[in-house]
């Protein structure tokens, strides 16, 4: 049974969503969630989305509930601001996003997330939170497979941690190719070179 979001907090938005498509015209990347499971993870996934201009995609099926009724329950009145788009499955999610470049995050990689080079419109691909992502789609495009580094024996990290981590290391590299910039406030806006 779908279970709604829960908890969050009550603070007003700051921000429409016209005003967040003035500043940046699309997310500076797309956060995809494949078969999320666990509502307060993709609560929190959200929450980092609207703070950094990213988009969230979610796959199907989830674990819970994401109508407006189960959103205002749950408190998230962030969540009309951050431009969720909603996929039937994996092949749905790729026709609908040919030419995405994607980057498949998994604890089963080699390569880090610190070795790739992020570019503005990525789409970052994690799994569910029991599962991770099927090995189906991980063997797509193995050369796209991402791993956080982790001290030997660790097994994961929770996932809205992951997605806060590798988010950040995009937006990081996209200031240092001046595409974002911040200035003393923190707010993000676009650089020179965007």
């Amino acid at each position: 049974m779908s279970q709604p979001f829960q908890s969050q907090s009550s603070e007003p938005p700051t921000r429409s969503p016209a005003e967040r498509v003035a500043v940046f015209s699309r997310p500076l990347f797309d956060v995809v969630l494949h078969e999320p499971e666990i509502p307060n993870n993709t609560g929190n996934i959200g929450r980092t989305c609207v703070a950094a201009a990213c988009g969230l995609r979610l796959i199907h099926p989830l674990g819970f509930d994401v109508t407006d009724k189960a959103c205002r329950r749950a408190g998230l009145d962030y969540w009309p601001r951050l431009g969720v788009a909603e996929h039937p499955d994996w092949p749905g999610y790729q026709a609908e996003t040919p030419g995405a470049r994607r980057w498949l995050l998994t604890t089963r990689a080699e390569r880090s997330v610190y070795d790739a080079e992020f570019r503005l419109g990525d789409h970052l691909v994690f799994g569910s939170e029991t599962r991770g992502l099927p090995d189906a789609i991980l063997a797509e495009a193995p050369q796209t497979c991402l791993a956080m580094p982790m001290a030997p024996g660790e097994r994961s990290l929770n996932v809205a941690t992951a997605v806060c981590a590798v988010v950040y290391e995009g937006l990081r590299q996209l200031r240092q190719a001046d595409v974002v910039t911040w200035a003393g406030d923190q707010r993000l806006r676009p650089g020179p070179a965007n």
